[in-house]
């Protein structure tokens, strides 16, 4: 876990920091000044002397050497001498040349060393002595950093107590309430006990928590508003997938009703010829064998159309979801298509292999490929050599089926519009114009896409794409 440290901790640092950028070199300066003070000191001590020395000299109370030799040591003094006309008549200490006479009255500084002059009429006192050795310079230099030291601890523990009382406990008092807010809490109240500043921060937070709350409660009404709103539409799209499919039932009853018609002539004559006396066992066996064939094709036709009618139970009703075989299906629909007064003349081909299945139930796919042949049917009609293919493969992405023609096909001005909600191509009254819709709705429900094939151009090519449910 990475560290890092509060504010406090941090501005005490800065400031800490910035005390030892200023103090440090406080401390040489002083150390600076002190050793100075103590140099000019120094030579204006010497200077005395030497003024001390002149004056006893002229008052000549007592010999030379006694008068320089009474001086020396004092202000440090190693060396004095007394010069008449630039020549040394007396000295004492460390020895003195002529060449080391300044100006009267004045120190020099030269090699470590403190030169003076004085003079009384005649006589030139020249007194050296050694420039400060800094005695006396360390102890002050200690004292200004201990003091320098301590006064900044103290700063630093009166900074740090300050702005814990001052900044961190408001801000830390901040960070619950709004915690409280972020874990559920209704309703902020935060403390006024800080500086105006926080006061003003913590203002602007509870109206922003206000804000942010009731932005919430709007929300949490809009969602409940779209939910009712989806629940609606996928109620009614229910419904128009229920009404498209009784008005697919409706088409496929006007066929069935018309392909009945033959097999129950069929039946009610044989019956009038088994009825006849003249008949012989074996020409009724064969009448009753016929009727029996076209009472199975009548049954067969009728329970087609029943198992289409059936409303169909959602996978999410059941819990259960059976993949569709695409081969079965396709026959199943061909076999509801082909007694179709459409598709009495066209020629229906399919080309679908056996063990392809397809993540969408029998009955969706069964409307989807009806609604598409019903479609193809009525757009070949009164055309010379009609032909309906219905394809199927599976590719890299999952299962492909094509639903094609060699009608008229979709106008160019109609496109994918041709999905669209009463969008259709047939004329005034025959269509609504919702089946392709219906269609699309059924397969993205299943996670697919139908579009239509714009390269195709020999007539109309339907193409539906699913997820395949095979290995």
């Amino acid at each position: 876990m990475e560290f890092r440290a509060g504010i406090r901790v941090q501005i005490v640092v800065t400031l800490g920091m910035l005390m030892l950028l200023a103090f440090v070199p406080l401390s040489f300066a002083v150390s600076g000044l002190a050793r100075a003070s103590q140099l000019v000191a120094r030579r204006q001590a010497v200077i005395a002397v030497a003024h001390s020395v002149a004056t006893h000299e002229k008052d000549r109370s007592r010999a030379p050497e006694d008068t320089l030799a009474a001086h020396l040591g004092e202000a440090g003094i190693d060396a004095l001498a007394i010069v008449k006309n630039g020549t040394i008549v007396a000295s004492a200490g460390e020895k003195l040349v002529p060449s080391d006479l300044g100006k009267p009255g004045t120190a020099r500084s030269e090699s470590g060393m403190i030169v003076a002059s004085a003079q009384a009429d005649d006589i030139v006192v020249l007194a050296r002595a050694p420039a400060s050795d800094g005695t006396g310079v360390a102890p002050m230099v200690r004292l200004v950093s201990l003091y320098v030291s301590l006064f900044a601890a103290v700063v630093l523990i009166f900074m740090y107590f300050t702005l814990t009382r001052v900044l961190v406990r408001p801000l830390e008092a901040l960070v619950r309430a709004t915690g409280k807010v972020a874990r559920g809490a209704r309703s902020l109240a935060l403390p006024k006990n800080g500086p105006r500043e926080l006061d003003d921060v913590a203002a602007s937070v509870e109206t922003m928590a206000e804000k942010l709350i009731a932005d919430e409660k709007t929300l949490r009404a809009k969602v409940d508003e779209l939910t009712q709103t989806t629940k609606q539409l996928v109620d009614a799209q229910t419904q128009v997938v229920r009404g498209e499919r009784m008005a697919s039932v409706g088409r496929l009853a006007a066929g069935v009703a018309h392909e009945i018609g033959n097999p129950i002539a069929a039946i009610l004559g044989m019956e009038d010829l088994l009825l006849d006396s003249a008949t012989t066992p074996d020409e009724g066996r064969d009448y009753v064998v016929r009727m029996k064939k076209e009472t199975e094709r009548i049954h067969t036709i009728l329970r087609d159309l029943l198992d289409f009618a059936r409303p169909e139970e959602s996978p999410e009703s059941t819990g259960q979801f059976t993949p569709a075989n695409v081969k079965k299906t396709a026959d199943e629909v061909a076999a509801l298509a082909k007694p179709q007064k459409t598709f009495r003349d066209v020629m229906l081909t399919l080309d679908v292999p056996g063990d392809l299945q397809a993540r969408i139930t029998t009955a969706r796919l069964t409307q989807v490929l009806l609604n598409l042949l019903m479609n193809a049917g009525a757009a070949l009609a009164g055309r010379r050599d009609p032909r309906v293919s219905v394809r199927a493969r599976k590719d890299a992405d999952g299962v492909v089926i094509e639903v094609e023609d060699n009608g008229p096909g979709v106008r160019a001005d109609l496109g994918e519009q041709i999905f669209e909600p009463f969008v259709t191509s047939k004329d005034v009254g025959e269509g609504t114009g919702l089946g392709l819709s219906v269609c699309r709705g059924l397969v993205e429900a299943a996670g697919g896409t139908i579009s239509l094939d714009a390269s195709y151009c020999e007539g109309a090519r339907f193409v539906i794409r699913l997820s395949s449910a095979t290995a």
